[in-house]
């Protein structure tokens, strides 16, 4: 059978395999589908479940349960040599192995962009993955629950400022649901105020959002401003060594939480194994999502999604490509699989063309905005608008299913704010009050009777023998 090798299993990955399985027939082709994770992250998501709107279980897509015709292998690529048609895979913890292919699909996405600012790589973190965002929602939640007993002062004002740094859509939303999640649980804090919590964020160019218009983008800045939550535009990150922030615009800020949304930058895992990539490390792709080396098509490679450069045949692309976001991925997945059953049956490729359906983008419970062209919504109605768009996006109604109870359930209960921060070292606890063995002291043996001399008499042992414990 033909052999079909996906690397990644992100939007475009997920969606390729997806589709073929429906298109491919019995014994037609092979699929196997390789990432490091056993599952696809609906990145949309993340800020709703750094929010606890969400549970995070529901913002992911089981690769094995909704894949059930596809090879899902939890390992690496380390390697691809298209010469022979073979790619070295790494697993967590195994010895490495290498799998035939006959075509090769490159989906592996995009990771937080950073520069070389002091404290950075120590002190903030992404929202690009799902443990990502749980982990920032029960940093903010354990903070709440600490700063509650403390005095007011410096040690206080650091557990309850958040920080954002990035003014896109990944930034804004998570800066604003943030915003919500800690408004909504001040109600079972008495000893605190809205007054007490401090929201900022970074934004190096003067506006933010820069998909949706600028009346739209000043009604954001006005909406959070009135939540107390503070956008500070112009304005760049110069350090972060230890969470004391030193801005551009003189400000200091002080912080256990600084989030990094400023940008992403095509996964680099691909470097040096002779795969085309631009000056931006981007696969080079024709309309068709094979994969070019100046003019020439490398036959039985394809990408797709944020890692790739594809032209944007509808010419609303920056610099004349797409740009990566999930509206492209999971359409050129689907035009991708298509396009690798018509080479497989010696039919013609078709070429991808999308024109931006618009953005929409939720800002805690009860706010959003949403753009279409010239049509613009902002307040309540971008809210629902932004919560049926993803909820019927995600992929599965079984997922569908659980994301619209969560939402459903909260209508009722509010969210759950409950803190599992501990859950990342679990086994604290058991080791604190674990009973180890005793270490008892080695014994001196007896010294031996030189020629001529008495030996003398051994010591008496003592009443009690001392025993060391760890």
């Amino acid at each position: 059978m033909t052999k079909v090798v996906i690397v990644g299993g992100g939007y475009a990955g997920f969606y390729t395999a997806f589709k073929l399985e429906k298109l491919l027939r019995r014994g037609e082709a092979e699929v196997t589908v390789i990432d490091p994770l056993p599952y696809m992250t609906y990145q949309p998501f993340l800020p709703e479940v750094a929010a606890g709107s969400i549970e995070a279980r529901h913002a992911i897509v089981p690769l094995r349960r909704h894949l059930p015709k596809t090879r899902v292998v939890t390992a690496r690529v380390t390697g691809v040599d298209h010469s022979k048609k073979k790619v070295t895979v790494t697993p967590e913890g195994g010895a490495d192995f290498t799998l035939d292919y006959d075509h090769i699909v490159i989906t592996a996405g995009a990771v937080s962009r950073t520069f070389p600012i002091p404290g950075v790589a120590d002190s903030a973190i992404g929202m690009k993955t799902i443990e990502e965002a749980i982990s920032v929602r029960d940093r903010v939640i354990d903070n709440l629950h600490i700063a509650a007993d403390m005095p007011p002062g410096p040690a206080r004002d650091r557990l309850l400022t958040v920080v954002v740094v990035g003014g896109g859509f990944a930034g804004i939303e998570a800066f604003a649901e943030l915003r919500s999640l800690v408004s909504a649980m001040l109600k079972e804090f008495p000893t605190l105020s809205i007054d007490d919590t401090h929201f900022h964020l970074i934004e190096a160019m003067d506006r933010i959002m820069p998909e949706v218009s600028l009346k739209s983008s000043l009604w954001v800045i006005k909406n959070l401003s009135e939540r107390q939550a503070h956008i500070h535009l112009n304005t760049q990150l110069q350090s972060a060594v230890g969470g004391r922030l030193e801005l551009s615009n003189g400000m200091v800020l002080e912080t256990d939480i600084v989030v990094w949304t400023a940008g992403v930058k095509a996964q680099t895992m691909l470097g040096g194994t002779g795969i085309p990539l631009d000056d931006r490390e981007r696969i080079c792709a024709q309309a068709d999502l094979r994969v070019t080396d100046d003019s020439e098509v490398l036959e039985g490679m394809w990408t797709a999604g944020d890692v790739a450069r594809v032209p944007d045949l509808s010419g609303g692309g920056v610099g004349g490509y797409c740009v990566p976001n999930a509206q492209h991925a999971v359409r050129q997945g689907k035009i991708l699989a298509k396009n690798i059953t018509a080479v497989i049956r010696g039919e013609d490729t078709k070429n991808y063309h999308h024109k931006n359906a618009g953005a929409v983008a939720g800002l805690g419970v009860g706010y959003g905005v949403f753009q279409s062209g010239n049509i613009a919504v902002v307040g309540f109605l971008a809210w629902i608008i932004h919560r049926l768009y993803h909820g019927f996006a995600i992929p599965m109604w079984e997922r569908k299913a659980r994301v619209f109870t969560n939402w459903l359930v909260h209508l009722f209960w509010g969210r759950d704010f409950s803190s599992v921060r501990r859950v990342q070292r679990p086994r604290d606890f058991f080791e604190e009050f674990a009973s180890r063995p005793a270490v008892v002291a080695k014994k001196t043996p007896a010294k031996k009777a030189v020629a001529g001399k008495k030996a003398s008499p051994a010591k008496k042992p003592a009443s009690r023998a001392k025993v060391s414990t760890r």
